[in-house]
């Protein structure tokens, strides 16, 4: 998708993509990325997985530039890290490099994003009572089914985003009560009618 470049938003490329295309790591940067920096030993503790393999897979994040150290919270030998980025941009022609590696690793990332996507919806509706009234009679979870061209289909994502894009200008600060992080899910695609 042609958006404009906005530095908080990185783009992935055939190499970033292969360092990215990791289940653990894929967690470890979306972690960072919506719950601030942290270390090895409290992602490990948050994700379930050992602080060696957190460690190890958050050097390689590094490693290609998508987190970076958080001096300012670390005391000690204790190290912090933070995402360098708020956003991922993914390039359709990853799908068609010329490279097999990089054609798998795209279709590993996309189908993690997909895996986390419904984890999270999941995870809303295990938790939903959880949630005071006002948040649970605002949350959506629909669908719609429309005959488009190719054309329409862009034409209608780019709306969407554009649409979500308005609000980030109109979110309130984190010290506000009455604010909680809201995933925004958007999907079009071509359904087989067979």
């Amino acid at each position: 998708m042609n958006a404009p470049q906005d530095p908080q938003v990185r783009s992935l490329d055939a190499r970033s993509l292969r360092g990215l295309a990791h289940p653990l790591r894929m967690r470890l940067l979306d972690a960072l990325r919506f719950g601030g920096p942290a270390t090895a030993s409290q992602l490990a503790e948050q994700l379930g997985e050992s602080s060696g393999a957190t460690s190890y897979h958050l050097r390689q994040l590094a490693s290609y530039g998508f987190i970076e150290d958080a001096p300012e919270r670390g005391r000690g030998r204790e190290r912090w890290w933070k995402a360098a980025h708020q956003g991922l941009r993914f390039d359709d022609a990853l799908l068609t490099d010329a490279n097999p590696d990089v054609r798998g690793a795209a279709d590993m990332y996309l189908h993690e994003v997909a895996s986390t996507q419904s984890r999270d919806l999941s995870t809303w509706l295990g938790n939903r009572e959880t949630w005071p009234e006002e948040w649970i009679r605002t949350w959506d979870m629909s669908s719609a089914t429309l005959r488009l061209t190719p054309e329409l289909t862009r034409e209608l994502v780019e709306k969407m985003h554009a649409l979500v894009d308005t609000y980030r200008d109109r979110a309130t600060g984190e010290d506000d009560a009455d604010t909680a992080q809201v995933r925004i899910h958007t999907r079009a695609f071509p359904l087989t009618t067979e």
